[in-house]
């Protein structure tokens, strides 16, 4: 895993479970053996309580050095918001 990766995680555990309604956060490089990532090699999932929980993670200022050093170090992003 890059630095800019390691950095990402560190950033991630450390700010993002202090948003209320974050129920779990996952990231880290792919270990998959397909190679099929279509180009990333990072990824990030968030766990949120509701959907009032993911409304308001955008603007939380916990969020934004995560999504700083996330589009600083990155050329693409791609965000999907699902329900279970």
């Amino acid at each position: 895993m890059g630095e800019h990766a390691a950095r990402a995680d560190d950033l991630c555990r450390e700010h993002l479970p202090r948003i209320d309604g974050v129920e779990s956060v996952h990231s880290g490089p792919s270990i998959s053996t397909e190679g099929k990532e279509g180009g990333f090699d990072w990824m990030l999932a968030v766990r949120f309580r509701d959907r009032e929980a993911l409304a308001g993670y955008l603007p939380h200022p916990e969020h934004r050095p995560v999504a700083d050093h996330i589009g600083a170090g990155s050329s693409n992003v791609v965000v999907f918001d699902v329900e279970d």
